[in-house]
């Protein structure tokens, strides 16, 4: 068994480990980065780029599907799938190859491949191969797709969403199962390249979103383009043959029973933390196993073990990831002189159409935090009449906006809209600069474009707060729908 001693070991060579290596060689030049799998990171590899690329082939399919509402008519799209799915593979490559390619610019000497697990606090081993003694260490192994063990009932034709970007051709049908980000987005580009799509979920949730009126306006709105019960009542799921097959009754109390060429699950993920031997550091767990950390340290304890990214089980997006791997680099290269970091407003974004977007405090953590008393406000804007939504006949969107009473103090938004990705930048902009919601209306607003249907809601906001005048739903000055 090979023994070696170092200042910092990361455990994780994606996002956030690579993060946190760089961030703790401006303390040391005496750190290890440990990996098990694939280099290229998650949302390179199987993750945001990927879904892109098939979401961006599925845009161009519905463009043409949409054309003669303006008057314009060509024939029908036809849907190559092998070179859909050819360019999403080439390109995921191409995205993936720079992290590859960073990753083999670092020393050697520095990266060793196996799987981690802590001895003690100060030690871990690496396979059968490698004994590493360290001062500090620095938790970064991601995550993994999590679904029920029913699921195992339909056999290989199980997959999770990395198995999508290997495929070499479009399937016929596939039922998913999970309304989150990644089953939301995969489903809908899915069923407009032409596969046939059943999504599944459970208690209404869909996306990321807690403001009950913005979620059921979301589940309207997907359901008219394609199936969608995110409540559903499925039962005998097994495999037949070369098919999935599952029982499902439908919002009017029919049952059908329906074959898919695969079932995707698509239920959630878990943090890579169960396997580490966490319990021989006397760090203290949650009910899941995972550390529990000081979000702005990242910290473990007053322990010598940082997390950071989807381990942490915080919020797995990469920007954070990388925010993360920064903090708990940083600190773990200058530990003890443990210092917070630079926490940004949270943003997250579903690019589905219409896009979903959430930004600040949610609706669900305020009124948690605040109860049932009259400390806040919502100013809300249907995007259906909105102007420049309209002209793009983009125009499906509900969006709400919420704010501190006395104060005026923006505290978050949840909405679907066209365009949710920018407006929620702005948005989040003015959470992390604490903003109020009068500061937010002296900002410059063009004419005409989406982020008049912002203002709209900043002004029933404002209203309510008892800031401005109540809002004039025709007006000549701010232009239709704005």
């Amino acid at each position: 068994m090979k023994e070696l001693q170092t200042d910092v070991v990361v455990i994780g060579a994606g996002t956030a480990g690579l993060s946190a290596y760089r961030n703790a060689k401006q303390f040391t030049n005496n750190v290890l980065m440990i990996e098990s799998g694939p280099y290229g990171t998650t949302c390179a590899r199987v993750g945001c780029m990927p879904s892109k690329l098939l979401i961006a082939a599925a845009e161009a399919a519905h463009s043409i599907t949409m054309a003669p509402a303006f008057g314009v008519h060509s024939s029908a799209p036809r849907i190559n799938g092998k070179e859909v799915m050819a360019r999403v593979k080439s390109e995921r490559d191409r995205f993936a190859g720079f992290v590859v390619e960073a990753v083999d610019e670092l020393p050697s000497d520095d990266k060793i491949r196996g799987y981690a697990k802590f001895l003690d606090a100060n030690r871990i081993q690496i396979d059968d191969h490698t004994i590493i003694t360290a001062k500090r260490f620095v938790i970064a192994t991601g995550s993994r797709p999590s679904y029920p063990g029913v699921f195992n009932n339909f056999g290989d034709k199980l997959i999770i969403n990395d198995d999508v970007f290997d495929w070499d051709d479009l399937p016929e049908s596939v039922a998913v199962f999970g309304p989150g980000v990644i089953g939301l987005e995969i489903g809908q580009a899915l069923h407009r390249l032409g596969v046939k799509v059943k999504l599944f979920g459970v208690g209404g949730a869909i996306g990321p979103l807690t403001d009950p009126v913005v979620k059921d306006y979301a589940n309207t709105v997907f359901a008219e383009e394609f199936f969608v019960d995110t409540d559903s009542n499925v039962s005998n799921m097994m495999q037949v043959d070369n098919k999935a097959q599952l029982t499902y009754t439908d919002k009017q109390g029919a049952k059908h029973t329906e074959q898919f060429d695969y079932v995707l699950a698509a239920t959630g993920r878990v943090p890579n933390t169960d396997k580490l031997g966490l319990e021989n550091t006397g760090i203290e767990l949650d009910e899941r196993g995972v550390p529990i950390a000081n979000a702005k340290t990242m910290q473990c304890g007053d322990s010598n073990i940082f997390i950071a990214g989807d381990a942490s089980n915080m919020l797995p997006l990469l920007h954070e990831a990388s925010d993360q791997g920064l903090i708990a680099g940083q600190n773990a290269g200058r530990f003890p002189d443990v210092q917070p970091g630079l926490r940004r407003a949270k943003i997250a974004a579903v690019f589905s159409d219409p896009q979903i977007a959430m930004v600040g405090e949610s609706y669900k953590e305020i009124t948690t935090r605040l109860g049932s008393c009259d400390c806040f406000e919502i100013g809300e804007v249907s995007f259906e009449n909105q102007g420049r939504s309209r002209v793009m006949l983009k125009n499906k969107g509900h969006m709400r906006v919420y704010a501190e009473q006395g104060t005026g103090l923006f505290l978050g938004a949840e909405f679907i809209s066209p365009q949710a990705e920018h407006l929620a930048h702005l948005l989040a902009w003015a959470v992390q600069n604490k903003m109020t919601v009068p500061q937010m209306l002296e900002m410059p607003y063009y004419h005409p474009v989406i982020e008049e249907g912002l203002r709209t809601a900043l002004r029933d906001l404002n209203a309510k707060l008892k800031f401005g005048p109540d809002i004039i739903n025709h007006c000549m000055e701010c232009g239709p729908g704005a």
